[in-house]
């Protein structure tokens, strides 16, 4: 294969020292091009004098990576030659504008030209064009596991004279270019006083520009304190590589064990929802079975047979079923058992929603069953009846026998039936996720008939369909007591429930105090707290906003504590609601809004005429498992973007404790009683990983950020920000911000990424290695996961919750919140 590369690239050469045919094409070759892409120009950069770089570069082999070799799935030069092959002209040739994409820096575009300068320049190389063997070349010094090859690489992008030397313009431009890599538009409009900073830190003798040598010693300084951080003593060492073994999956060949195994651990993880999935089921199981044997013994029997006894067992769970589907959404009764009782023990509160859907799955095949039975089986013997078989059945269907299907179907009992068939079929439909969150690519005029809106206002077909349930048991065909047709008083719990929130949202009422529109289009709303409004940290409430819809109402996390006399709300700008709900508040600020500290502020006071304020409503507090944090000493939380809010409000109240027990050991000082130090470790200790896309997300909670900085005097709260757009710490894409960060945190005490005394970690948190810090530093605990916002990594922390539980003495109870 080699040979006959070298053999395409002489043949290549020959022919653009003769007629320049082809590098001519693309405008970057003549004769002096072709000369430097010849083996001279390999020589001059083997040949190429080293810089003398102090002692110690082999402290960092894994750092400044330019690639990672794990993007490639595996793959290494053989997936860059195949892609070389994909991009290349016909001639062999591929483009400068073709490089990152074909090395894998394809969302930085940028950054590879400028890498591709760097790695082309100490090789005499001046055209925008690259053969294979020189693609080869590059590659091998990117991937180099030389740390002083990747530091002088590095140097070189910046060091575009090459002279050795990297003036501050050329570190501007560098830290202009990182940040657009990044996505860091706050650092880009920075950039002339971040240059500042370095600068001022490397060049001490103030000439001008600084060394390889100089950038080598922050690195190697910035890389020591990240040793230090990631506590590498040889106890954690030691810990650690115990404890992969206890995690390391073992191989179970008897396949009698191997089941038992895993009936084990299902049994472990859900046997709260088997309990009380089994019991619906017995009493589902027992309803039919009475329903059919008593119908066996009624004359009926005789001209129908098996297919009554079946339909009216179908109907006898039905009735239970429609009843019971109501529970699980009965919220003010499910949020004052969690709150007020010890069920939450044996009742999962948290699944009531995937109850709600068994339920419905139950009817759906009891109304298949019962109609089905009666469609395919019952009629039609009642129909082809004799006269003398008849007979008993007239005081059920009158004297003249049914002549066909038609007699039934225009009776009361057969269009009600039909008619709430139909109506569940279409709610039913359309409260599949697939529909109610529009992830299906559907013609225009279909969409507006799915998405949220449809969902909401089909599930309140229901309201048609018990009216209809409760006439067509009444119009029963074999029974006419009416005591023995009606599920009137299930419906009656729930209208009374339905109502509370009405009335409670009216008596509810809230003032605006103030709105705020946040970076990454999330709305922060602060209102007055209702009179007698109580709620814990975690809770959600439901949100009414009359000149959008009187009747639609959507959840929203509680950011403010039960010890605020306000009550606030931050709101992800996502769906059509809440667009409208900015727009709504938006039109009644005139003239424009002020901005402050680059948030736009709507301020109440500008507003001559309040009646214009949307009047919202309230409906709640309403159970959450976020709440559940009461029952830790150890909580972690986690929010991906806007999931964060939930565990805003817990970290509210656990800074409260915090203050609270300062002044307490305040007091105790000042009347010279002797102050119980170890009394704090009785208060929780908080976990917080914040992980979002945006770096501007983090201004959401800027204030608590610092708040917690500033006052958590015990370290009882550690705060983890994330930022993914950033890659991850030692890819030479964000090595420069990565100083950057050091240096200017070190000097103000503020990240440069979210502006709060909270330090960002970039790219996604290893969350092996945080469940592994928390076992190792809370043995034989208790801890409580409570995770908010997408699927997308809900699997791996419930699992990862599962693996610690199982095989260590800490254990790790997963909550996942959910609307």
């Amino acid at each position: 294969m080699q040979a006959k590369d070298e053999e395409e690239y002489v043949e290549i050469t020959v022919e653009n020292t003769h007629s320049d045919a082809v590098r001519d094409e693309y405008l970057v070759a003549d004769d002096q091009v072709i000369q430097n892409n010849s083996e001279k120009a390999y020589d001059h950069a083997a040949t190429r004098t080293h810089r003398n770089m102090p002692g110690g570069s082999d402290l960092l082999p894994k750092g400044l990576e330019f690639v990672r070799m794990n993007r490639f799935d595996g793959g290494g030069w053989a997936q860059i030659e195949s892609r070389f092959d994909e991009l290349a002209d016909r001639f062999g040739i591929l483009s400068k504008s073709h490089f990152g994409q074909c090395i894998g820096m394809r969302e930085s575009e940028e950054f590879a030209n400028q890498l591709f300068d760097a790695l082309a320049r100490p090789r005499g190389i001046t055209s925008a064009s690259l053969l294979k063997d020189e693609l080869l070349e590059f590659w091998e010094q990117i991937t180099n596991e030389s740390f002083d090859v990747r530091l002088e690489t590095f140097f070189d992008m910046v060091d575009k004279d090459g002279d050795g030397r990297i003036t501050e313009e050329e570190v501007k431009e560098i830290i202009f270019l990182s940040a657009s890599a990044n996505k860091l538009a706050v650092i880009k409009e920075c950039a002339e006083e971040h240059a500042s900073l370095i600068m001022e830190e490397l060049d001490t003798e103030n000439l001008g520009y600084i060394e390889l040598y100089q950038l080598e010693e922050l690195l190697l300084l910035q890389s020591s304190a990240q040793s230090n951080y990631l506590e590498t003593d040889a106890e954690s060492r030691v810990f650690s590589q115990l404890l992969s073994q206890k995690l390391k999956p073992t191989i179970e060949y008897n396949p009698i064990k191997r089941y038992y195994k895993w009936l084990t651990y299902f049994i472990e993880d859900n046997w709260k929802r088997i309990w009380v999935i089994g019991i619906w089921l017995a009493i589902c199981v027992c309803l039919f079975t009475w329903k059919f044997i008593h119908y066996k013994d009624r004359a009926v029997f005789k001209v129908t047979g098996y297919c009554v006894a079946t339909a009216k067992g179908a109907a006898e769970t039905l009735k239970f079923n429609m009843a019971l589907i109501l529970l699980p959404v009965c919220r003010n009764t499910s949020t004052w058992l969690r709150s007020n009782t010890k069920l939450g023990v044996l009742v999962p509160y948290d699944d009531n929603i995937n109850f709600h859907k068994v339920i419905a799955a139950g009817i759906a095949i009891g109304v298949g069953v019962h109609a089905g039975a009666h469609l395919t089986c019952d009629f039609r013997r009642l129909i082809n009846a004799t006269d003398e078989e008849y007979e008993p059945m007239e005081p059920f269907f009158g004297q003249e026998q049914p002549k066909n299907y038609w007699w039934f179907m225009k009776g009361i009992e057969g269009w009600t039936g039909i008619v709430m068939v139909v109506l569940m079929a279409i709610a039913f439909t359309l409260a599949q996720r697939s529909l109610r969150r529009n992830m299906l690519n559907l013609p225009k005029f279909l969409e507006r008939l799915i998405g949220f809106n449809a969902f909401w206002y089909s599930h309140h077909l229901f309201v048609i369909v018990y009216v209809l349930f409760v006439i067509h048991g009444y119009y029963l065909y074999l029974s006419k007591k009416w005591y023995k047709k009606t599920i009137i008083v299930p419906i009656f719990f729930y209208t009374c429930e339905r109502l509370l929130r009405l009335f409670r949202s009216e008596y509810q009422r809230v003032e605006i105090l103030k709105v705020a529109l946040y970076p990454g289009n999330v709305l922060a709303l602060q209102m007055s707290r209702p009179h007698g409004f109580k709620y814990c940290s975690g809770q959600y409430i439901y949100l009414n906003c009359s000149a959008i819809s009187p009747f639609e109402w959507h959840p929203f996390s509680i950011t403010s504590t039960s010890g605020d006399d306000y009550l606030s709300v931050h709101i992800r700008i996502l769906g059509d609601w809440t667009m409208d709900l900015k727009s709504v508040f938006s039109e009644v600020w005139q003239p424009p809004s002020i901005y402050q500290n680059g948030l736009l502020v709507f301020d109440i006071e500008q507003v001559n005429d309040k009646t214009k304020i949307p009047r919202l409503l309230v409906d709640g507090p309403y159970g959450a498992p976020a709440q559940e944090y009461k029952q830790y000493d150890v909580i972690l939380l986690i929010g991906l973007g806007i999931g964060a809010t939930p565990m805003i409000s817990i970290l509210k109240a656990v800074l409260n404790d915090v203050q609270q027990y300062k002044e307490i050991e305040d007091r105790m000082i000042k009347s010279r009683v002797k102050s119980n130090k170890s009394k704090h470790n009785a208060m929780k200790k908080a976990y917080f990983y914040w992980v979002t896309r945006e770096p501007g997300s983090f201004q959401w909670f800027m204030d608590l950020m610092n708040e917690v900085a500033e006052k958590d005097n015990f370290g009882v709260i550690e705060l983890h920000n994330y930022c993914t757009s950033v890659y991850e710490e030692g890819d030479a894409r964000s090595a420069w911000i990565t100083m950057l960060q050091s240096l200017y945190y070190a000097k103000h005490r503020v990240d440069i990424v979210s502006r709060t005394r909270v330090k960002t970690h970039f790219a996604k948190p290893n969350w092996y290695r945080v469940f592994e810090h928390l076992a190792r530093k809370h043995i034989n605990k208790r801890i409580g996961v409570f995770y908010c916002g997408s699927p997308v990594i809900k699997k791996e922390l419930k699992r990862l919750s599962q693996d610690f539980s199982r095989k260590l003495t800490t254990k790790f109870d997963f909550h996942n919140e959910n609307y």
